[in-house]
């Protein structure tokens, strides 16, 4: 898998004793050309992002790149607690790829160490650990899913245990020896548990700390990560200090809310969008989000011009149909993540299932029939378009259900032989022979 990436540099073997220095002062002045490129790069730094900082000394080190020509070192963390990735993910991937696209140099760093002590972030409680085997298997599938938003060829893709297995007890000590416990224990999160009397496991004091040395090991430019992970990407930025290296700046990016509009994205609230979706699961989903909530997914997840989502958007207020608009967005995520072509096929689908017609690819099963007929609700649980009976009584009653076509009202309504297509809301479909 990591074969597949860039040239990846060795890691750092030591850390210099020495204070920081500041590198960006050095850096010639610019001509117009370069002065409009730091700024057209700070503009997309900054698009949708909830906080950077320190923003002067980013502007310093876009300085310096731009009169020196060499490219910034940017980095983005990822812990592989689970196989897969949701277009909620893709906020920090997103950004990554801009500023990638800009000719800095992107380090996807997986981490397979870290995930072993667990992310406190946001937690009340102890956040298990996974073992070796499990983050093997969920790592195995995050570089194909990633490289779906990155360019492959111009990533680096690192794994933390390179440098954090090597340092061993003794350099852990010195690591621990470089940050207070009062710092530690100013993270809310921290800071909350211990006032309620919730354990906070020594491990997890580790963990910001090893997260930070990645910045260390990889002398990082810029860090990225979601709002949850401030505390720990400002840990990282005072370990460079310490390691006489220049401060990282920080880069956050806003938790993308999920299909609800409330909850944010998160496979466990089934409010979420899987990248590796089907085209036509992924139109639809984008398709039932809220009008409102259409302009903050514009923003985080769209590569278009902002002008041009400000144009829309007036558009809109105007008059025009917002589902103009959610339609153009949903085609643009599909053809991201699939083709042009799926999301053609995509929008066809949706359209069509609109106007109460039957898609083509449809699961088609047998069924047995009882003696005297097979009621509906079995008959939906059987072919797999309810999880339950009594799910499929409830949507009966919302008039949730069709057969063939129409509206199902008797929940004691019993199918006889035959072939006919049942459907379960506006995308569940089913053509069923009973005999």
């Amino acid at each position: 898998m990591a074969d597949s990436f860039a040239h990846k540099p060795d890691a750092p073997q030591g850390a210099s004793p020495s204070r920081p220095t500041t590198r960006a002062s050095l850096a010639p002045p610019l001509n117009p050309a370069q002065a409009q490129a730091v700024r057209q790069a700070l503009a997309v730094t900054k698009r949708g992002c909830a906080e950077l900082l320190v923003e002067a000394d980013w502007v310093a080190k876009l300085n310096r790149s731009a009169a020196t020509g060499q490219p910034l070192r940017i980095k983005l963390g990822l812990d592989p607690t689970a196989p897969d990735i949701h277009i909620g993910h893709t906020v920090v991937l997103n950004k990554l790829r801009q500023l990638q696209d800009l000719g800095h140099t992107v380090i996807f760093l997986i981490g397979d160490f870290t995930s072993r002590i667990g992310d406190p972030s946001g937690r009340n409680a102890t956040r298990p650990p996974l073992t070796i085997e499990q983050i093997k298997i969920n790592a195995e599938t995050y570089y194909a899913q990633a490289s779906l938003v990155l360019d492959p060829q111009k990533t680096e893709v690192r794994y933390n245990s390179e440098w954090s297995e090597p340092l061993g007890a003794d350099g852990m000590i010195r690591l621990a020896a470089k940050y207070t416990l009062a710092r530690m224990l100013e993270r809310d999160d921290f800071t909350q548990r211990h006032k309620a009397g919730i354990p906070i496991a020594m491990h997890e004091l580790l963990y910001p700390l090893m997260q930070g040395y990645d910045s260390v090991a990889l002398k990082s430019d810029l860090e990225l990560g979601g709002t949850d992970q401030k505390f720990n990407l400002l840990v990282g930025r005072e370990l460079q200090k310490e390691y006489g290296q220049e401060p990282q700046c920080i880069l956050t990016m806003p938790l993308l809310e999920g299909l609800d509009g409330v909850e944010k994205m998160s496979k466990s609230k089934g409010n979420y969008i899987g990248i590796q979706e089907p085209p036509a699961t992924m139109f639809a989903k984008l398709l039932s989000i809220s009008d409102v909530l259409m302009w903050r997914y514009f923003e985080l997840l769209s590569f278009r011009p902002l002008e041009e989502i400000a144009a829309l958007e007036a558009e809109v207020d105007a008059g025009r149909n917002p589902k103009d608009a959610k339609v153009m967005l949903a085609r643009e995520i599909v053809a991201r993540f699939h083709s042009v072509a799926a999301a053609d096929a995509a929008q066809a689908d949706f359209e069509l299932r609109a106007r109460g017609g039957v898609p083509d690819d449809i699961p088609e099963l047998q069924l047995s029939l009882p003696a005297d007929g097979l009621s509906l609700p079995a008959a939906l649980k059987q072919a797999g378009l309810v999880p339950s009976t009594a799910e499929a009584l409830r949507m009966i009653e919302q008039r949730g259900v069709r057969v063939d076509g129409a509206v199902a009202e008797d929940r004691a309504l019993k199918l006889g032989a035959g072939t006919v297509v049942l459907q379960v809301g506006k995308r569940k479909f089913a053509r069923v022979t009973l005999g």
